[in-house]
């Protein structure tokens, strides 16, 4: 059974950062691809960052250019650095796990970690 848990979220101004972190862990057979998405409340859930197994990310639009995706692919682990915070960015940020080889097995979405900005 697939596990995924997120860290590292909280309260902080506009214009500072903080950093996720989203560990993925429980079937051998699943070698992990983790992607963020955000969503706050009334909106739908918004695509954030992923970064693929050579190490290439891709952004949402209304993140690049502030928000870095970095891995250690030896303990299944993906971290958030975000920088230059804007109010709009307060949301539940979600950690999804997937693997296209095994579908539904290595596919899993994390609790989510709240991140609040103030103006």
């Amino acid at each position: 059974q697939v596990k995924v848990v997120e860290s590292g979220g909280g309260s902080v101004q506009a214009g500072g950062s903080l950093r996720l972190s989203c560990a993925a862990s429980g079937d051998s057979v699943c070698h992990y691809s983790l992607k963020w998405y955000r969503q706050s409340e009334g909106k739908e859930r918004e695509f954030v960052a992923d970064i693929d197994p050579i190490g290439h990310p891709t952004y949402g639009d209304s993140v690049k250019g502030r928000f870095t995706i970095s891995q250690d692919n030896a303990r299944n682990t993906v971290f958030l650095q975000m920088d230059s915070l804007r109010p709009d960015d307060s949301a539940i940020y979600y950690c999804q796990t997937s693997d296209p080889r095994w579908g539904l097995r290595c596919f899993a979405f994390g609790q989510g970690t709240q991140v609040t900005v103030s103006s």
